[in-house]
């Protein structure tokens, strides 16, 4: 297991910093800080809390150091997050700014999120041997963008791999990339898709958190370019997956071949894909 754990320490205000290095260090999944309440500090099998309260001071103390003014972090920061030094991820909730309907910005921070970003070398051993293209489905926290590091980093020993990065997540300085892998950061998941596809000539793409109708677009273009897909999507079965209808365009088409269900305890399950429209699975 690896974790840019100074990273994260570096973003907290000196008074906690002593306390979730010693309870979190290990094991630590997210750190919840939310206006005059103490920190929480969620594991996989506990909740822990600090004795002091969270200030206002204290939460922009995070966001500033986090950030560092930078116009990329402004821009996340409308769309709810940033993402740290190591692939922290911080959600943000408070008093948000609209323009013309659209949010752009958050005024005064009362909560933040941190997800703490660890990687789990050979995780993904069982699904990289698969031949076709993969969707990882899973509920928020189980670990879907942990497990498509790991399968995309597999699959890089004997094919090409152009990951997409959008956020700086799945491959952030210091953890360890494939052996064939070309990884793009910083763009938006559809432009960067079309721009692999096109400059990098890779056998398979993988990007993270398919939410968007034009994420959707560009992965069916991509498979008709004769590329096999990595990609993760928000929920928890196919029948989950079924009722949203941005995918409709990715079920109608058969653009997966397999489905990798991440469980609870961060397991996971595969099916191969017989008929997306009849739902027809076959249980590995």
């Amino acid at each position: 297991m690896r974790c840019a754990w100074k990273e994260l320490l570096d973003i907290l205000p000196r008074w906690m910093i002593t306390d979730v290095d010693a309870l979190g260090r290990s094991s630590l999944q997210e750190l919840r800080l939310r206006l005059d309440a103490p920190p929480e500090l969620v594991s996989c099998d506990s909740v822990q809390r600090l004795g002091r309260q969270v200030s206002s001071e204290d939460l922009s103390y995070c966001v500033n150091a986090a950030s560092r003014y930078s116009p990329w972090a402004a821009a996340t920061i409308a769309q709810g997050f940033l993402t740290v030094s190591g692939g922290h991820r911080i959600g943000l909730c408070g008093e948000a700014v609209l323009k013309n309907k659209e949010i752009t910005g958050i005024r005064k921070v009362t909560s933040l999120c941190i997800r703490v970003a660890r990687d789990f070398p050979g995780i993904g051993s069982s699904a990289a041997g698969l031949r076709g293209s993969m969707l990882i489905l899973g509920a928020p926290g189980r670990g879907k963008t942990t497990l498509l590091r790991d399968i995309a980093r597999q699959i890089s020993e004997k094919s090409t791999v152009a990951v997409v990065d959008e956020r700086g997540e799945i491959f952030p300085s210091g953890f360890v990339r494939g052996d064939r892998m070309d990884v793009l950061t910083g763009v938006p998941k559809a432009g960067g898709v079309e721009m692999v596809l096109r400059t990098m000539g890779p056998e398979w793409i993988a990007v993270d958190e398919i939410t968007a109708e034009e994420d959707c677009r560009s992965l069916l273009q991509a498979q008709g370019c004769g590329v096999r897909l990595l990609a993760t999507a928000h929920a928890g079965s196919l029948d989950e997956f079924r009722v949203r209808p941005i995918y409709k365009a990715l079920l109608d088409n058969h653009v997966f071949d397999y489905l990798l269900i991440l469980h609870s305890d961060k397991s996971y399950g595969t099916e191969r894909i017989h008929t997306w429209n009849s739902g027809g699975l076959e249980r590995f």
